[in-house]
């Protein structure tokens, strides 16, 4: 019980500095302190812990990863790739519902902190002259916005995900497919439908148009079909827009300068030095023997700890890096169900966060009234956690 507690109190303080916007890599590496002072880990130990987390091979791939996703997404946006992929789509697209849907979803194809006000003047365009509520367009702006990070590499809580957890990102990826499915159908169901129909004309698409899509579509098709590393599948994206692009060697130099974050390292640091310090104090194998002991089910704790983690702080980032190593030294939970499973509470907490940015800016455009856009929302992560569930039970057969 008292390995419970003084993990609690760790979870409670980190939640409390990410609600107060401090760096998640701070944050964490704070908490790793306060846990060795917790367990009297001796300063020998805890700086053995820093020292495995750093040279560890996945704290080096998760580095270069995330390091090459804001290199192309750099250069996806300077060069107007994803500009070029919105407008070929504006022209394929005659039906306004779904150009309304589009829009907010190509947008979050690449991560971009209150992306969600970029696409929310797109979505009142595309909804002029017809009858919907403000409430409706807010949840269609925030909403299709967010299927991506279940699944698409270019977000870093998948990949960190993948990562602490030890699978596959490809594994990883599939499992999760299900989830970012099913929040469509529910963005369909709960946000579009009802409408009616309004066509606009074809419009030509140009070639320059559809070869804008290439780029992500050949990273996915190397992760997912080819089972490539990710890092590898940027790399090989990354080559050949600098050299389609003929960058010269001061702009890849200005080009990898801008990719390169400390904010970055300082959160895969951190969240790795957590991770060791939480094996070298034993909690994680007492909290487990503890639940064993007293026949409490795995199922709640794998809901309840990331999904208010991910309600409180609004991150992903944040829920996957304070809750999956004390999840994955958990009794039966070493398996893809179980952390997919996880990945979907956290996320479900994330949507329905009050401090989640997009939905904050999204209902300020809209000027929306905030529990009309909730009872949407809640509706699709109630969707999204029966389909969650069920998955969790038919994996684990």
């Amino acid at each position: 019980m008292i390995d419970l507690l003084k993990i609690t109190s760790v979870f409670i303080i980190i939640v409390f500095l990410l609600k107060r916007r401090w760096n998640l890599g701070l944050v964490m590496a704070l908490s790793s302190v306060i846990l060795s002072i917790f367990y009297l880990l001796t300063p020998e130990d805890f700086f053995n812990a820093v020292l495995k987390a750093s040279t560890d091979k996945t704290t080096i791939v998760l580095i270069v990863a995330l390091t090459l996703i804001r290199v192309f997404e750099n250069i996806m946006r300077k060069r107007g790739i994803m500009q070029e992929m919105m407008d070929s789509f504006r022209g394929m697209v005659m039906d306004r519902r779904v150009l309304m849907a589009s829009m907010p979803a190509l947008i979050g194809l690449l991560p971009s902190m209150g992306g969600a006000l970029f696409s929310a003047p797109m979505v009142e365009e595309a909804s002029k002259g017809i009858k919907i509520s403000p409430e409706k367009k807010a949840f269609i702006n925030y909403w299709f916005r967010h299927p991506w990070e279940f699944t698409l590499p270019l977000y870093p809580g998948v990949v960190l995900a993948s990562a602490i957890g030890g699978f596959h990102l490809r594994d990883l990826i599939i499992a999760n497919l299900p989830y970012a499915i099913c929040l469509v159908v529910a963005g369909i169901l709960w946000g579009l439908r009802g409408i009616g129909i309004h066509r606009e004309g074809f419009k030509k698409i140009t070639a320059r148009g559809l070869l804008s899509f290439l780029p992500l579509t050949l990273i996915l098709l190397m992760v997912i079909v080819f089972h490539l590393d990710l890092s590898i599948s940027l790399g090989v994206a990354i080559l050949g827009l600098l050299a389609v692009f003929r960058y010269s060697f001061r702009d890849i130099a200005e080009t990898i300068k801008e990719g390169l974050s400390l904010e970055i390292f300082a959160i895969i640091l951190g969240v790795m030095t957590f991770k060791a310090v939480l094996n070298s104090s034993g909690a994680v194998s007492n909290i487990s023997t503890f639940f064993s002991n007293e026949g409490i089910p795995v199922l709640p704790v794998l809901f309840i700890i990331p999904f208010i983690s991910g309600l409180l702080t609004g991150l992903t980032v944040g829920f996957i890096g304070s809750t999956f190593p004390i999840i994955l030294g958990l009794e039966d939970t070493q398996n893809i169900a179980a952390i997919s499973f996880a990945f979907a509470s956290g996320y479900a907490g994330v949507l329905l966060s009050p401090v989640h940015l997009c939905l904050v800016l999204t209902r300020e455009y809209f000027k929306a009234n905030m529990a009309g856009v909730y009872s949407l929302i809640i509706r699709g992560v109630v969707l999204i956690m029966l389909v969650a569930l069920v998955g969790y039970f038919v994996r684990a057969l």
